[in-house]
């Protein structure tokens, strides 16, 4: 019975290293063929060139494994002040100083009462503006078909964008942060609104800043609403009509 037992173990421990030794046989033999095949460059080429790695991106793959990689999948997003800062900051000399602001503010009370876009706009003392404020339609790409002479800062964050673009209106309506100061941006939009043939009025209260004016040669008009932020940075609402 001893023996009996033995040979039925043994048997498939047998068999399994017959199995094993044709599937070894057959396996070094298609290896063979392969690295035989001298006469195809390309192949060998292929089969003995050295794996290239990334070193930076090694790091990225491979996202099931136990150990976590070393940094994130993506990239960071830069800061504000990066890059982006050093192109935007004006050079000595380059901006003209705004005047002090006078007399009331009336377009400082438009804009607390203002609850969207378009209420800020149809409030506008500029009846052009004021007209086309219910054509306006919600879009960011607006941000980008400023009028011109009244430009996007370099640096801005757009909030919320709205515009309207027919034989009566090119009005467009941006809210937007930047990381300059108040002052330097109260400055930047005076410059660009006084070499762009705008007048420019200075008015403020209880913080808030707007300057605003028109260009008589085209009945082109503007408003920009100005707030220091709590960062350093300026909040803005602008408002720009382009003219005939």
């Amino acid at each position: 019975m001893i023996r009996r037992a033995s040979a039925i173990v043994l048997l498939p421990l047998v068999l399994a290293a017959c199995g094993g030794g044709a599937d070894n046989q057959s396996v070094a033999a298609l290896d063979n063929e392969i690295t035989a095949n001298t006469a195809d460059p390309a192949l060998m080429g292929a089969l003995q060139d050295q794996i290239m790695v990334d070193p930076q991106l090694a790091g990225q793959a491979n996202k099931d494994a136990i150990r976590p990689a070393s940094q994130p999948y993506s990239a960071p997003v830069p800061s504000e002040t990066v890059a982006a800062a050093k192109a935007a900051m004006p050079k000595e000399g380059e901006l003209l100083k705004a005047p002090a602001p006078s007399g009331k503010c009336e377009a400082c009370d438009v804009q607390d009462r203002a609850i969207t876009l378009g209420s800020l706009a149809a409030q506008q003392k500029d009846k052009r503006t004021a007209g086309c404020a219910a054509k306006l339609n919600y879009s960011a790409g607006w941000a980008a078909r400023l009028p011109a002479g009244m430009p996007l800062h370099p640096q801005a964050r757009v909030t919320e964008a709205a515009g309207a673009q027919d034989a009566q209106c090119a009005l467009r309506v941006v809210s937007f942060s930047t990381p300059q100061p108040l002052q330097t941006m109260i400055d930047w939009y005076y410059t660009r609104a006084v070499k762009a043939g705008f007048s420019a009025e200075h008015q403020a209260k209880d913080g808030q800043h707007v300057l605003g004016g028109t260009r008589g040669r085209d009945g082109s008009a503007y408003v920009v609403m100005l707030s220091a932020r709590a960062d350093g940075g300026t909040d803005l609402d602008l408002v720009a009509n382009g003219g005939n």
